[in-house]
C-alpha cells in the first residue's frame, strides 16, 4: 500500500485529467454504453437514352443506347437528402420509433435525453444516418443507411431508393406531357384556325356563287375573245354585203346578229369587271381568305409535325433508375470500431497532455 500511495503522490493530476480520465470514459462508452451499427449499401445510376456517354460504366451503358441523366441524378440526391423523404419514412412515426427505442443507447438513440423531439431536431438526426455519394467517373451513386438493426438498415435503404424511383418517374411524366401537351394545345388552335378559314372560304363561294374568281375570269374573258372574233366577222360580212348588194335581205339579218353580239359582250365584260358582283370585284377578297385558308393549313402541317417531333423527344427523354447492387442486409455491426475509438482516445489525451506540459513548463520558467 506504501507503493500505491507513492505513485497516486507522483501522477501528474494534468495526465490523469488529460489521458488516463478520457481514456476510461472511452472504454465505459464503447465497451458497455455504444449501440452496435449495421451499415446497408445500394448502388444505382440514373440514364437517359439520348444523351452522350460519360467514360467507364458510361461507356458499357452507351453501347445499350443509353447514357447518364445528369439533371434527374442531382434531383434524387436532393430528394433523399430532403425534409419529404424524411416525411416518407416517418409515415406513422416509424422512423423515429425505430431510431428512438430504449433498446439504444441514450447517447446513440433519436432525443435520447428527451428535450430534442421536434421535426427539425429528426430531420438533424436523418442526415447523419443517411448519406449519398456520386462518384462523376462512372456515374454511379451509392445510398448508405446507418441503423441500429439490420432489418431497419435494409427498409430504410429499400424504400429511399424506392422513393427516389418513384421521383425520376414523377420527373419524367411531368416532362412528358409539358412538351407534349404544348404541342396538342398548338394542334388544336391550328386546327380550329384551319376550320374557320375553310367555313369562310366556303360561305363565300356560296354566298358569290363562284368557286374560283380567277379561273372564271380566265374563261369569261376567252369567250368574250371568241365573241368578239365573231363581231368582227359578221360586221365584215355587213360591209361586204352592203357594198355589193345593198338590198341583200341577209342585212338586216346581220345587223340584228351584230347587235346581239355586242350586248353579250358587253354583258360579259360586266361580269369581269364594272360592277360590285363583278369577278375583279370579288377577287381581293377571295384572295385574302384563299391566303388564310392556305396559311391556316401549312400552320396545322407544321402543328403536326411538331406534335410527333414532341412525342418522340418525350419518348428520348425518359430517363431510368438502373440498380447496380440492391440494398444489402448487413449480417455484422460494421460501427463503432471500438478498439479504434479507445486507442484515438488515449493517443489524442497523450498529445494534449504533451502539449498542456510544455505550456505550463514554460510559463514556470518564465515566471521564474
Amino acid at each position: 500500500m506504501p507503493a500505491v500511495s507513492a505513485f497516486k503522490r507522483r501522477l501528474d493530476p494534468l495526465f490523469l485529467v488529460t489521458v488516463v480520465v478520457p481514456t476510461l470514459c472511452a472504454i465505459i462508452y464503447f465497451g458497455f454504453i455504444a449501440s452496435d451499427v449495421y451499415v446497408s449499401e445500394s448502388e444505382f445510376v440514373v440514364r437517359s437514352p439520348d444523351k452522350p456517354a460519360s467514360t467507364g460504366l458510361g461507356v458499357l451503358l452507351k453501347t445499350a443506347g443509353f447514357s447518364n441523366a445528369g439533371d434527374e441524378i442531382y434531383a434524387a440526391h436532393a430528394f433523399v437528402r430532403s425534409r419529404d423523404a424524411l416525411h416518407a419514412l416517418n409515415k406513422n412515426g416509424a422512423f423515429a420509433k425505430a431510431y428512438g427505442s430504449n433498446d439504444i443507447s441514450m447517447f446513440d438513440r433519436f432525443n435520447g435525453f428527451g428535450w430534442r423531439n421536434s421535426f427539425e431536431d429528426l430531420f438533424d438526426y436523418y442526415q447523419k444516418k443517411v448519406g449519398i455519394e456520386h462518384d462523376t467517373s462512372s456515374s454511379i451513386t451509392t445510398l448508405t443507411v446507418r441503423a441500429f438493426t439490420p432489418a431497419e438498415a435494409l427498409r430504410v435503404n429499400t424504400q429511399l431508393l424506392e422513393l427516389s424511383e418513384a421521383l425520376v418517374n414523377r420527373l419524367n411524366d411531368r416532362g412528358r406531357k409539358d412538351l407534349v401537351q404544348f404541342a396538342s394545345d398548338e394542334v388544336a388552335s391550328a386546327e380550329q384556325a384551319d376550320r374557320s378559314a375553310a367555313l369562310a372560304l366556303a360561305t363565300f363561294r356560296n354566298q358569290q356563287g363562284i368557286i374560283d374568281p380567277e379561273r372564271q375570269a380566265t374563261v369569261q374573258l376567252q369567250m368574250i375573245s371568241k365573241l368578239q372574233d365573231e363581231l368582227i366577222g359578221a360586221r365584215l360580212q355587213l360591209l361586204q354585203l352592203r357594198a355589193m348588194a345593198p338590198t341583200n335581205p341577209q342585212i338586216p339579218i346581220l345587223q340584228v346578229r351584230i347587235n346581239g353580239l355586242a350586248r353579250e359582250i358587253d354583258a360579259q365584260l360586266g361580269q369581269v369587271a364594272g360592277n360590285r358582283r363583278s369577278l375583279s370585284a370579288t377577287a381581293a377578297r377571295y384572295q385574302r381568305l384563299q391566303l388564310e385558308r392556305e396559311f391556316a393549313d401549312k400552320r396545322l402541317a407544321a402543328a403536326m409535325t411538331s406534335l410527333q417531333d414532341a412525342r418522340s423527344e418525350a419518348r428520348r427523354k425518359q430517363a431510368y433508375v438502373e440498380r447496380i447492387a440492391q440494398p444489402s442486409r448487413p449480417d455484422r455491426a460494421e460501427e463503432p470500431r471500438r478498439l479504434r475509438g479507445i486507442f484515438a482516445t488515449f493517443v489524442l489525451g497523450l498529445v494534449a497532455w504533451g502539449i498542456l506540459t510544455m505550456l505550463l513548463a514554460g510559463v514556470r520558467e518564465h515566471h521564474a
